[in-house]
């Protein structure tokens, strides 16, 4: 279905910001994801688009990464994420967004910081009807 990728660079556009976790170490904890990893919040966005578009990102750390868990056993976690935090999260806020791209990083990273040591994974989804589709980058 996808592939991950180990890091990424910030894209264009004009950063609003929605809400971040707490403090460094201090990530609120989530309820399960299908791969049962313990996955934390590390921020979330609203991202301009220069189409008028506004993306939501919605960052994730997750510890076992680091010690080799793969894209395989996370891939059904970015639905899971998309359905179950972002969605409920922007309807909340009463955010309407084109794409919400759902990050999986093995340690907490500053947003478009690249350091080769720390594995990431990223997925992207159109939302139409309330519903998370997801997007092949």
């Amino acid at each position: 279905m996808s592939r991950g990728i180990r890091h990424t660079a910030a894209l264009g556009g004009i950063l609003c910001w929605i809400g971040a976790a707490t403090a460094a170490g201090q990530e609120e904890a989530l309820a399960a994801v299908p791969s049962g990893l313990t996955l934390a919040l590390m921020d979330k966005r609203i991202e301009a688009q220069p189409d008028g578009s506004d993306w939501a990102r919605f960052r994730f750390v997750a510890p076992a990464l680091a010690e080799g868990v793969g894209y395989d056993v996370v891939e059904g976690d970015f639905a899971h994420l998309c359905h179950e935090v972002a969605l409920p999260d922007l309807q909340d806020r009463g955010r309407a967004v084109a794409q919400v791209v759902i990050s999986l990083s093995s340690k907490e990273l500053g947003f478009g910081e690249i350091q080769p040591e720390i594995i990431q994974f990223f997925e992207a989804f159109r939302i139409e009807n309330d519903r998370c589709i997801w997007e092949a980058f």
